[in-house]
């Protein structure tokens, strides 16, 4: 059942109180109710993740650029796969924190049949070309795709079935909902996880500067210590630190040639987008 306009602006008001609410999945009871109500029931069936930036791929690549298969590819993928293309009128994320480095009206992007409950007053149904258009202007903007099922969209949205519904989020450092990722308990943090077959690291050209630890990292898990950063195993993978590091002592690693189309896979196994 499509959401009223009204829950919307309550939604938006509020949204800064995600971090209590975070908080709260830490007790016993409260997570399990909010685990139930918010969350995909079974690690297995989870498939949320952000993808690197492209160019941060293909400048760490030894092969030549044309071979790279870059992570957008897998928004391209279920863009051409999906019959049903909605996208948002405004980043509700960006909106509601008052976003001064980010364009607001470039909003989420959802496929699949579970758009037909979303409230048509939030946005407008597209065709394939105009949802990669808008896709790739995103990433000229900077931000960065988080893509897959996620049950919180299908509740605030009033979407039936999240198996349904694939969120294609194009999410800014400073405003994105899953800043409150380190809040939420260990269970629920597990959920959103880094893309399969890539990891970040720190080399020893690092010289502590520590850039890449203000207000950069999405969940703040850049550290800087005894005069070097340190990225935890907390890390999603989304790139943007390595493109703020004057000294280029972060890299990403491509753990699998085959990344992009286990990744694929992986969320064709979670959400039906045809």
């Amino acid at each position: 059942m499509a959401r009223p306009l009204w829950l919307v602006e309550i939604l938006k008001r509020h949204f800064n109180l995600r971090y209590v609410g975070a908080e709260l999945t830490k007790w016993p009871v409260i997570g399990y109710i909010m685990e139930k109500a918010l969350f995909n029931g079974h690690l297995t069936g989870d498939a949320l993740f952000y993808l690197p930036k492209d160019h941060v791929v293909i400048n760490q690549q030894i092969q030549e650029e044309d071979s790279v298969v870059v992570p957008s590819e897998v928004v391209k993928h279920f863009i051409e796969q999906s019959s049903y293309h909605f996208l948002m009128n405004e980043c509700i994320c960006r909106d509601a924190n008052d976003c001064q480095d980010y364009p607001h009206n470039l909003g989420c992007l959802f496929l699949g049949e579970g758009v037909l409950d979303i409230n048509p007053k939030l946005g407008r149904m597209v065709t394939k070309e105009e949802a990669l258009k808008h896709e790739t202007r995103c990433r000229e903007e900077g931000l960065v795709h988080l893509v897959g099922r996620d049950k919180i969209d299908a509740v605030w949205m009033g979407v039936t079935h999240s198996t349904k519904l694939m969120t294609v989020c194009n999410c800014c450092p400073c405003c994105c909902l899953f800043k409150f990722l380190p809040n939420l308990a260990p269970k629920l943090r597990a959920k959103l996880t880094r893309m399969p077959g890539v990891s970040v690291i720190v080399t020893d050209d690092c010289t502590g500067c520590g850039e890449c630890a203000e207000d950069v990292c999405f969940i703040d898990v850049i550290k800087i210590e005894k005069g070097r950063a340190i990225i935890s195993d907390e890390c999603r993978g989304c790139g943007v630190c390595i493109e703020i590091c004057p000294q280029g002592a972060i890299q990403l690693i491509i753990e699998d040639e085959n990344y992009v189309t286990n990744a694929i896979t992986r969320l064709s196994q979670a959400v039906n987008v045809k």
